[in-house]
C-alpha cells in the first residue's frame, strides 16, 4: 500500500506548480523509507541504490516538466499507465499473479523483450542483432498482436520493451509499431531506437499515445557516433532529441560501452552534454558481448579494470550527480541480480524469427512462438523448458532466493559473468544458436578460454568489493538494529 503513497503524490506534483519542491521532498522520504528503511529482504546497500536510482529518474522528469520538455499529459499517462499498472504490478494485479504460480509452480516474468524486425536503415559495425538495409525477416502483425496479448492477459505484464533491428521500421499487414502503442494503451513500451527516423509527426503520435518512451542509441560524441553508425548519424539524433521535446515526450539514451569508448563514459562531460543539455531523462548502458570465432570478437570488450571504473562511475552518477543511469552488468543490485530466463522481475527476448530466448545477450533457443502457436500452446509454455527452468535455478540459488546472502551482483549476467558455468548447467544439448556467430562461440575453444580468463579477473576485482561494501556493511547495520 506504501507505493500507492508515492503514485498519489507524484499526480500532487502534477497538478501544483507552487508545492513542487516541498512534494518532491516528500516523495523522497517516502520513498527511501519504502526501499531503504522499511526493507528487511535485501541488504540496504543495493536498497540505497535503488533509491537513488528512482529518486533521480523522478527529478529528472519534474525538471523537465518545469521546462517545457516533458507535457503534463504524457507525465499523467505515465503515472497511470507505468507507475500504476507496471511499477505496482505485484500489488496491483497480487491475485493473478498468485493464481498463476498455484497453476504453474512459479510466477510469470514481470516484462518482455520483442525483436519484431531484424530490418535496419543503418549498418552499425558490430552490431549484435546482425540488423542492416538489406532485406530482413519480422514476425507478422497478427503474431506480434497475439504476442503482447498474451503478455498482458496470460502473464500479466504491463510493461513491454520493443528492440531490433529498428522498431519504427518495422510495418506488416498495413500496420506499425504505433498501432502496437495505441491498441494497449493500458501498458507501457520502452523501445531501443537508432533515433534517425522519429519525425515531429512520429513523436506527436507518441505523445498521443502517451505510454512509450524511445532509448536513443549514442556511442559517445560526434565523432563516436558517426564512426560507428555512419556519417551525419548524430546530427539526426539531436533532430529526434528536438521532436520529442517539442512534443513533450520524454526520452533517454542507449549506451554500448567498448574499449573504444571506456573513457569517454568516464567523463563527465558525456553526462552533461546528454543529461543537461539534451534533456535526457535516463541513460541505459551496456557491456559489449562478445560473440563470434577467433580473439578478434574480444577486442572491443571493455577490459575488466574499466568495467570496474565504469562501476564506480556509475555509483557516482546516481548517488552525487543525480543522474539516471543504470549499466545491465555493473548495476546487477538495481534488479537483485541476472533479469533473464523468465524469471520474477525479469523478462523473455522474443526475436524478428519467433526464437524465445532467455535474454537479448543469450543468443540461443529451445522452443520458437510459431511452434508453439502451430502446436495449441501459447507464450506461456516456453517458461517451462530446461533452459529457462535452469537459468531460474541459477539465479535463485545465486541470490534471488536470499538476496542478504547474495554472491557478487557485481557480476549479475549468467553468460558475460559466469561463461564456464553457463556452458556446464545452464545451456542444455537441446538449445538452437540464434545465428552462424553464436554457432562459432560454442565450437571454438579460444572463446571459451577468453571468456572464462575474463570471469576470473572480474571476480578478483570485485569480491572484496562485494564483500566490504555490501555484505559486510549489512553485518553492521544488523548489530545497530
Amino acid at each position: 500500500m506504501r507505493y500507492y503513497v508515492l503514485s498519489h503524490i507524484m499526480k500532487d506534483i502534477l497538478k501544483s506548480k507552487f508545492t513542487r519542491k516541498y512534494l518532491l521532498n516528500q516523495f523522497d522520504k517516502s520513498l527511501y523509507n519504502a526501499l531503504v528503511k522499511n526493507a528487511t529482504r535485501n541488504l540496504v546497500e543495493t536498497q540505497k541504490k535503488k533509491y537513488h536510482f528512482l529518486s533521480t529518474m523522478l527529478k529528472a522528469s519534474v525538471s523537465n516538466l518545469e521546462k517545457g520538455y516533458f507535457s503534463e499529459k504524457v507525465f499523467r499517462r505515465i503515472i497511470n499507465v507505468l507507475v500504476e499498472n507496471a511499477f505496482l504490478a505485484k500489488e496491483k494485479y497480487k491475485d493473478k499473479l498468485e493464481q498463476f504460480r498455484e497453476e504453474y509452480g512459479d510466477y510469470p516474468p514481470t516484462f518482455l523483450v520483442v525483436s519484431p524486425t531484424q530490418a535496419c536503415n543503418l549498418t552499425c559495425e558490430g552490431c549484435y542483432a546482425a540488423s542492416g538495409t538489406e532485406a530482413k525477416p519480422s514476425i507478422p502483425y497478427h503474431i506480434f498482436d497475439r504476442i503482447i496479448s498474451e503478455a498482458r492477459d496470460k502473464l500479466h505484464n504491463r510493461f513491454i520493451t520493443i528492440s531490433g533491428g529498428e522498431p519504427f521500421i518495422y510495418k506488416s499487414e498495413g500496420k506499425t509499431l504505433m498501432d502496437i502503442f495505441e491498441k494497449y494503451n493500458d501498458m507501457f513500451f520502452l523501445v531501443y531506437t537508432n533515433g534517425t527516423l522519429i519525425t515531429q509527426e512520429l513523436a506527436e503520435r507518441m505523445a498521443g499515445a502517451g505510454n512509450v518512451t524511445p532509448a536513443i542509441s549514442v556511442e559517445g560524441f560526434e565523432k563516436e557516433t558517426d564512426a560507428r553508425r555512419g556519417e551525419g548519424t548524430h546530427r539526426r539524433v539531436l533532430q529526434a532529441f528536438e521532436n520529442l521535446r517539442n512534443a513533450g515526450v520524454p526520452f533517454g539514451i542507449s549506451v554500448t560501452a567498448t574499449s573504444d569508448n571506456a573513457g569517454i563514459l568516464l567523463d563527465d562531460k558525456f553526462y552533461e552534454y546528454f543529461f543537461d543539455r539534451e534533456r535526457a531523462i535516463y541513460m541505459w548502458q551496456f557491456q559489449l558481448m562478445p560473440i563470434g570465432r577467433s580473439n578478434k570478437a574480444f577486442e572491443k570488450m571493455v577490459p575488466p579494470e574499466k568495467r570496474v571504473e565504469l562501476y564506480r562511475k556509475w555509483d557516482e552518477m546516481i548517488t552525487n550527480e543525480k543522474y539516471c543511469v543504470a549499466d545491465f552488468w555493473n548495476s546487477g543490485v538495481l534488479s537483485n541480480g541476472c533479469l533473464a530466463y523468465g524469471r520474477r522481475g525479469g523478462y523473455l527476448h522474443i526475436d524478428w524469427n519467433g526464437n524465445i530466448m532467455p535474454c537479448v545477450f543469450v543468443p540461443y533457443y529451445v522452443d520458437n512462438i510459431y511452434d508453439l502457436y502451430n502446436n495449441g500452446k501459447t507464450l506461456v509454455d516456453a517458461l517451462f523448458s530446461d533452459f529457462m527452468k535452469n537459468g531460474r535455478k541459477w539465479i535463485d540459488d545465486y541470490g534471488m532466493r536470499n538476496p542478504k546472502e547474495a554472491k557478487n551482483w557485481l557480476m549479475p549476467c549468467s553468460i558475460r559473468d559466469h561463461y564456464a558455468n553457463f556452458r556446464e548447467n545452464i545451456l542444455p544439448e537441446n538449445a538452437k544458436p540464434e545465428n552462424e556467430q553464436a554457432r562459432e562461440s560454442l565450437e571454438d575453444d579460444n572463446y571459451y578460454k577468453n571468456l572464462v580468463l575474463y570471469d576470473d579477473r572480474l571476480e578478483e576485482l570485485t569480491g572484496d568489493i562485494w564483500e566490504k561494501e555490501y555484505l559486510k556493511k549489512e553485518s553492521t547495520v544488523e548489530q545497530n538494529r
